[in-house]
């Protein structure tokens, strides 16, 4: 069979517009889209654990995932000519198209976090690249000289790199419970993020909107003057909440 091409590939992807439309939610609500447009996903695909986030004042970002794993607790036994051609390669990966995109680290140490791969230059480096930002279990540093708008969610922060190096990139990783391939579209903000399946995102901004609507019932009810389990029984019906 004839694989696609990255013109096809592209072609299938969500426009610019529908991206836009997902960056205005918050990631809490397009959970709650995905379990009506994607009720089997109700369980997985999201992170759960906590991150820190310095900027949460970004509010949510959106992009196609670009993943690598990474070691910082012992030196790396690859001579130094071939830890630049890792290097090297890892930045191409993450310069590759369609943007915009997110980097996802997963820190592979007994210790995440022992040492940082993010700090200024690496977020200006990336930022460069594509990259809207990054979601990572190990740490970030530089915090006030990050690249201006990169947002970052990461396991904690830290003042060393130590002997920190790129092991492999392009490959499945998992942060925080959540599972990411090179490419998945992937929704995060302050608290946390979650991967959006690109045959429903068209979908979830609807969904999204429907739930909104429903909450807005519950929501003025509770601040009127006499609301009652009684009311709520009453608006509630059979449905459940949320």
């Amino acid at each position: 069979m004839e694989q696609p091409t990255e013109a096809d590939v592209s072609a299938a992807l969500p426009d610019g517009g529908l991206l836009d439309e997902l960056r205005a939610l918050d990631t809490p609500t397009v959970c709650n889209a995905l379990e009506v447009v994607s009720p089997e996903r109700r369980g997985f695909g999201y992170t759960v654990a906590p991150f820190f986030c310095p900027r949460p004042e970004l509010g949510s970002m959106v992009g196609y995932a670009r993943t690598a794993t990474m070691r910082a607790m012992q030196p790396s036994d690859r001579s130094p000519e071939a830890a630049t051609e890792v290097r090297l390669a890892y930045y191409d990966h993450i310069g590759e198209g369609p943007g915009p995109t997110i980097t996802v680290i997963e820190d592979l140490d007994p210790v995440p976090g022992y040492g940082a791969w993010w700090g200024e230059v690496n977020t200006n480096i990336h930022k460069g690249l594509g990259s809207v930002g990054v979601i990572t279990n190990g740490s970030i540093r530089d915090l006030d000289d990050s690249a201006e708008g990169f947002h970052l969610l990461a396991g904690m922060t830290g003042p060393s790199h130590a002997w920190v190096r790129i092991e492999d990139f392009a490959v499945t990783v998992t942060v925080h419970g959540m599972t990411v391939d090179p490419g998945d579209l992937i929704h995060a903000d302050r608290h946390g993020a979650v991967v959006i399946p690109v045959e429903v995102a068209d979908r979830v901004p609807a969904a999204a909107a429907e739930i909104a609507a429903k909450e807005r019932v519950l929501i003025e009810a509770s601040g009127r003057a006499g609301f009652s389990a009684a009311t709520l029984r009453e608006i509630l019906g059979g449905r459940s909440g949320h």
